[in-house]
């Protein structure tokens, strides 16, 4: 009789014992799958939430000069700047309102003039808000308009602050991904592991009747992508719906939302998923080929 006929009729019995398993895998790698996801969501949070903490401390270019052409020059300049954004120019009204508000007073019950300079107010991109980038955008601006401009105003300590507790929290959540993905690779491959030792009979069988490596494993690895992909797209639909569920109990999460970051997340656990299904299935492939038959009881 023809092998391929034998391993058919062989396969498909053992196919039919092997589904239960094959069921249990998928919903097990779509699991473990969910919780990496969410630690990667919140690490994306938490990255979004540090920027944009980042991207609301404002920086004040104090003017000396009044002339309103030579400060539209230096506007025009911050804003030609690839580290700036929202750049307006604040007179000494606007400067009272601004420090008011933030003050919580009103200093003009005591005061009959206003003592306040006028300024070109802007904010920086996240990755320029540091020590370094700060000093090096005040000496530009110093060396350009250094007879306009008194100096550059921003809160020194916050960005300090800001920065090393950002360090901290990067490294902390470094360290958890690493063992999470170590957790997570383990796991997945326990999980394929068991579900193929259902199937070492079919696998032992299709050797003995003369099976090459390549065409016994060529259907479980195909076998295995579609699990993978299966358990991927689960899990990604449990988190979409996780993430929609947690924008609309809190609103500020939809303004730090990054679709593309999301996106790469999504593809991110679509790789692994399928990866180590295969990875994982092939390797349990060649283990049941090199032991005997009476080690597979």
């Amino acid at each position: 009789m023809d092998k391929s006929i034998i391993m058919a009729v062989v396969g498909k019995s053992s196919l039919k014992r092997s589904k239960p398993s094959f069921i249990y895998s998928i919903i097990g790698v779509a699991l473990v799958l969910f919780l990496l996801g969410i630690m990667g969501w919140i690490f994306l949070n938490i990255s979004s939430v540090g920027n944009a903490f980042k991207e609301d401390i404002r920086l004040s270019a104090y003017l000396r000069t009044m002339n309103k052409d030579t400060i539209g020059q230096i506007q025009q300049f911050i804003s030609s700047k690839p580290y700036a954004k929202g750049v307006v120019y604040v007179d000494k009204s606007n400067a009272k309102v601004i420090w008011n508000k933030e003050n919580n007073e009103d200093w003009a019950k005591i005061l009959d003039s206003n003592p306040l300079p006028e300024s070109i107010d802007f904010y920086a991109k996240a990755s320029y808000v540091n020590k370094d980038s700060l000093v090096k955008i005040s000496d530009e601006l110093m060396s350009a308009y250094g007879n306009q401009i008194t100096e550059l105003q921003y809160p020194k300590s916050l960005v300090t602050n800001l920065n090393e507790r950002a360090s901290k929290i990067g490294l902390v959540f470094l360290v958890i991904a690493i063992l999470l993905c170590v957790i997570v690779i383990f796991s997945i491959d326990n999980t394929i592991r068991l579900a193929m030792f259902s199937n070492r009979f079919l696998i032992k069988t299709m050797q003995m009747v003369g099976a090459t490596r390549g065409f016994i494993s060529k259907p479980m690895n195909i076998q295995a992508i579609i699990n993978g992909l299966i358990s991927s797209l689960i899990a990604i639909a449990l988190l979409f719906t996780l993430i929609g569920w947690a924008e609309s109990q809190f609103e500020p999460l939809k303004a730090i939302r990054d679709i593309n970051l999301t996106l790469i997340l999504f593809f991110g656990m679509i790789v692994l998923g399928v990866g180590i299904s295969v990875f994982s299935t092939h390797r349990a492939v060649l283990k049941y080929l090199k032991m005997k038959l009476d080690e597979l009881y």
